[in-house]
């Protein structure tokens, strides 16, 4: 993450002692008080993008001058004479590269926004009053402009204030702009600078909501329903994770923050809502990585009469209809690497993927039990194993070996499909072969997007299944608990289906080419602050 930086610098107020800012800008509120002016602004209508006012034509004669109103933060302040120059800025635009203007910067480049502007306040112009107030503005204020837009001698577009209405106070100081914001976990904790003054946080932001709003149009066109599922769960099933536990005062009962969105959602199918999705958080009490936040936003989706095959064209289409929605081509940058999202995209099957990495067939057990230690998997199962490995034990072992030795060499988008029966106990079975199960997961740079499955609607085995892998697990595992109503609403008749799960905070990494998971979520989970 870069520094946080202004564009410029106030050139005013260089006197004033860092530790007495805040009682500088306290003496100015009072100040614009006494003119009779409301230092926190009231309603302001039909104000104009800055953007918009930017690509008006700003090089007319002065009586076709268009007049103008913006409203925006002030960035940049400067005073000279009887003339004050200010910078304001909003949330239009989009991300450039612009020259700085001051002499000791001059000609270098610096991230901006096209959503800035600068106006030109004269004594003359704007009348006693908002010339009182102009000498009381500081960095960071929040201001409205009326006034005709034109052009400065060195072609600066530029609003020539005639009124200002001042709509907002700000009473502490915002963050130096030579030295910037270097500590990240600062960044993270008061996200509204970052969104301020970091061009590449708002972008980010923005495109999230755009990426967000395209699965969703993209679901809507091909008839699937969004639905909210509850939150706080009597037992937390859908994965095997460790949940949040909290406590209901008036039932007196203890609930689960959810885990994953499934089995609601197929609850819906079995009482008819045969395309069904949700995007909402999710909560696992697991631990933080730059891959992984506690809390995150998963979109899962069910489909009455499909299979893990129509899971993979849906959900090529659908991160193809958010690459073209955010208009940079199917070629992004991801870190060092292009990534070519042009469909259709690889096939791989888990057993090819396996054998061209680890150079053995992993159904060959004795061959995966002695490759294993020489690649860096020593698991429990083989120091502790007196006996052959059994077949549920020797998946484990084999995707152990799938994680350490294949996963950072899919570079994709592939679609890794038919994984090991042992790893996926309620998934359905490939016809013809039991030992395999009807599911993918979507690899993009060794990172997994999206899992998917054909659903196991047979209750007989959806149950056996469910005790199986209960067996033996901890009291106070997620999974300890069986969720008889789940299988009692599969014993009325699920349909076949498929089932589709995506992590929309590594999409949006991905897709924006961010590195670390907190960078995409707004306000991720951290430590207490230290005062």
């Amino acid at each position: 993450m870069r520094p946080l930086r202004l564009i410029e610098e106030s050139r005013t107020a260089v006197s004033t002692p860092p530790d007495n800012f805040e009682a500088a800008r306290a003496e100015k509120l009072h100040k614009i008080e006494q003119l009779g002016i409301d230092p926190w602004g009231s309603r302001f209508d039909d104000y104009q993008p800055i953007e918009a006012i930017r690509a008006l034509p700003a090089d007319l004669a002065d009586d076709q001058r268009p007049t103008v109103r913006a409203a925006g933060r002030i960035v940049l302040r400067r005073a000279t004479g009887k003339l004050h120059f200010l910078e304001i800025r909003d949330w239009s635009g989009h991300r450039i590269l612009r020259k700085r203007t001051s002499k000791e910067h001059a000609g270098e480049e610096v991230d901006a926004w096209s959503s800035y502007i600068q106006v030109a306040i004269g004594q003359k112009q704007v009348g006693e009053l908002a010339w009182n107030l102009a000498q009381e503005l500081d960095l960071g204020d929040l201001l409205g402009v009326d006034g005709k837009l034109g052009t400065t001698k060195t072609g600066e577009v530029t609003i020539w204030a005639e009124k200002l209405h001042f709509l907002g106070k700000s009473l502490l100081p915002h963050p130096d702009k030579v030295k910037g914001i270097t500590d990240e976990e600062y960044l993270l904790r008061h996200r509204y600078f970052d969104l301020l003054y970091s061009p590449e946080t708002l972008e980010r932001t923005l495109n999230r909501i755009k990426i967000v709003r395209t699965i969703r149009n993209h679901l809507d066109k091909q008839g699937f329903v969004e639905v909210e599922t509850p939150t706080l769960h009597a037992i937390a099933g859908g994965a095997a994770a460790r949940p949040f536990i909290t406590h209901h005062n008036t039932l007196d009962i203890d609930l689960f923050l959810r885990i994953a969105l499934e089995l609601h959602l197929k609850r819906l199918l079995v009482g008819g809502i045969e395309k069904v999705y949700e995007i909402g958080r999710v909560f696992r009490n697991e631990g933080i990585s730059r891959k992984h936040n506690p809390e995150f936003t998963m979109m899962e989706l069910y489909q009455a009469y499909g299979d893990y095959r129509s899971m993979m064209d849906l959900t090529e289409g659908m991160i193809v209809a958010c690459i073209d929605g955010l208009g940079k081509g199917r070629q992004l940058q991801f870190g060092d690497a292009t990534i070519n999202f042009e469909p259709p995209w690889q096939r791989l099957s888990y057993a090819e993927a396996f054998k061209a990495h680890v150079g053995v067939d992993m159904d060959d057990k004795a061959a995966v039990a002695e490759v294993a230690p020489s690649k860096g998997v020593r698991t429990q199962i083989l120091n502790e194993q007196k006996q052959p490995v059994g077949a549920k034990d020797h998946d484990v072992i084999v995707h152990e070996l799938f994680e350490t030795c294949v996963e950072d060499k899919l570079e994709g988008p592939v679609f890794v499909h038919d994984y090991p029966a042992g790893l996926c106990p309620l998934t359905k079975r490939k016809q013809g072969k039991p030992h395999i199960a009807e599911r993918f997961e979507l690899y993009v740079r060794g990172m997994e997007l999206a899992n998917a499955y054909t659903e196991l609607n047979d209750p007989i085995t959806q149950e056996q299944t469910f005790r199986q892998q209960l067996a033996g697990l901890p009291e106070e595992d997620s999974m300890a608990k069986m969720d008889e109503d789940f299988i009692r609403a599969l014993r009325h008749g699920m349909p076949p289906a498929g089932g589709l799960g995506v992590g929309i905070d590594r999409l949006v990494m991905l897709l924006t080419n961010t590195t670390t998971i907190r960078d995409v979520i707004l306000f991720p989970l951290l430590r207490p602050e230290q005062k």
